[in-house]
């Protein structure tokens, strides 16, 4: 690589440093959905910070309200339709605040939210905020602003994130944006846009900015990690000779080697897209974490088919296969869409097999919710009716659940690793933190510190928990 093609990558990986303004104001931010969403918050945050914005906890004092937003569900839009009327009422008593949405409803809902319903003064979309300062120029003035327009090169690598979490030991580290998949049910390639991966140089720098400060895991994320590639074609063709070309796997050993004590965790991988190389460079590295969340969404063929997942349940299981032969012992989690278009029982039953025979530590299940302009809603039909679909969810839950227990039980007498990462919601007496299976674990606060790695012999569990005592 040549000195000039060095500097220029260098040059990405710079890290933005916000700028103080006397007249500061209160933005307040609020994310729905996946990490994604919540890492996007935090570009917005860096974004407005060089502008003389502090972000605040407390919407009433805001002047500034930013919503992002997620449509994976119709729950998800339902809950953030009555956010949105709750701070509208807020406006009454402060008529000069901007409320806004960002996100995945940008495009989607930007008539309704700012015309028909009128609870917005702002709608931008997920490849658009560097926008955002002359859009608030533009409703300070007394106009309605939107930008939803989608970008084939937007990554935000030369952004710092304001790191909006208050744990300090764990971050997320966004390595691309948009998707290609193209999978019926999914709404992500028409909010997010066409598939773009990060410099690696800045995903770099980013992640040792984070050791600096004091963090101590990183996950990187992606709608499908596995798919990372930087000066590779679609077709495996290097684009630019002089410069490197780096896959996932090779971006995962740059950042463990950033430091020993950095955990690394990466998500979302897809079954298709997953290769050997990765899981031997997972099996290369102790700071890069055992566990692997692997969505199938369903164990039927059939339906694997319907849903464009371009893979079968018997790669999903040489893959599962693989994982187990490589990483012994290796957390793995998995999505689960219960109620598909035209699923029959016998579709259900294939994946209650599955589960009988793949006992995932960890599963997010669903049942189908159908999402506007996806293949699904253009070609199917929703026909599977909600009871049927609640009654086979619970059917799956009630599976997950007693698997999840029974391999919690085997942790019990074993000692872990576990990073601690704050106090939990249920206990305040506690701590709680992961080992690198993904593992939660619960145990008392004496001679612990946040952000150190302890061993933790295991006491008890629930099937979502691990109770345990810390050692020496």
């Amino acid at each position: 690589m040549s000195k000039e093609i060095n500097e220029t990558l260098q040059g990405t990986a710079t890290l933005v440093q916000p700028t103080n303004k006397s007249d500061s104001k209160k933005l307040f931010l609020e994310s729905y959905g996946c990490a994604m969403n919540f890492s996007d918050s935090e570009v917005v945050a860096s974004i407005l910070k060089k502008e003389g914005y502090d972000t605040t906890r407390d919407f009433e004092e805001a002047d500034v309200i930013l919503v992002n937003t997620c449509s994976i569900r119709d729950k998800a839009e339902q809950t953030v339709r009555q956010r949105l009327h709750i701070f509208k009422k807020q406006k009454k008593s402060k008529p000069g605040l901007i409320i806004g949405v960002l996100g995945c409803m940008a495009e989607r809902l930007k008539d309704t939210l700012l015309e028909q319903e009128k609870l917005v003064d702002l709608v931008v979309g997920p490849d658009a905020y560097r926008d955002l300062p002359s859009l608030l120029e533009g409703v300070e003035g007394g106009q309605r602003a939107v930008n939803v327009l989608l970008s084939r090169d937007e990554t935000y690598a030369d952004i710092s994130p304001v790191r909006l979490s208050q744990n300090g030991v764990t971050a997320f580290i966004s390595i691309t944006r948009g998707c290609d998949n193209m999978c019926s049910f999914c709404v992500v390639p028409f909010t997010r846009g066409r598939e773009r991966s990060r410099n690696p140089l800045s995903i770099v720098a980013e992640a040792r900015e984070l050791v600096e400060n004091g963090y101590k895991e990183v996950t990187l994320l992606g709608q499908n990690v596995d798919s990372y590639r930087w000066n590779i074609s679609k077709k495996g063709e290097i684009e630019n000779p002089d410069i490197p070309t780096t896959t996932f796997a090779q971006l995962m050993e740059m950042v463990a080697k950033v430091s020993p004590e950095l955990r690394v965790r990466f998500s979302t991988s897809h079954p298709k897209d997953m290769t050997d190389e990765v899981l031997h460079m997972m099996a290369k590295y102790k700071n890069i974490c055992d566990y692997i969340h692997l969505p199938i969404q369903s164990g039927s063929n059939e339906m694997l088919k319907k849903m464009n997942r371009n893979h079968t349940v018997e790669w999903y299981l040489e893959r599962i296969n693989r994982i187990q032969e490589i990483i012994p012992n290796c957390g793995i989690s998995t999505d689960i869409i219960a109620g598909f278009c035209d699923e029959t029982e016998e579709n259900h039953q294939d994946t209650i097999k599955l589960f009988e025979q793949v006992k995932f530590n960890l599963a997010y299940m669903y049942y189908y919710s159908e999402r506007p302009k996806t293949l699904a809603e253009r070609k199917f039909e929703d026909n599977v009716p909600l009871e049927i679909k609640k009654k086979r969810l619970s059917e799956i839950v009630a599976i997950h659940r007693q698997n999840a227990l029974e391999e919690n039980q085997k942790a019990i007498g074993k000692t872990y690793e576990v990073l601690v990462e704050g106090v939990p919601k249920k206990n305040k007496e506690q701590y709680s933190g992961r080992t690198s299976e993904n593992f939660y674990v619960v145990f008392p606060k004496e001679g612990v510190k946040k952000g150190e790695y302890i061993n933790v012999k295991i006491i008890d569990c629930s099937s979502a928990t691990l109770i345990g005592e810390v050692l020496n």
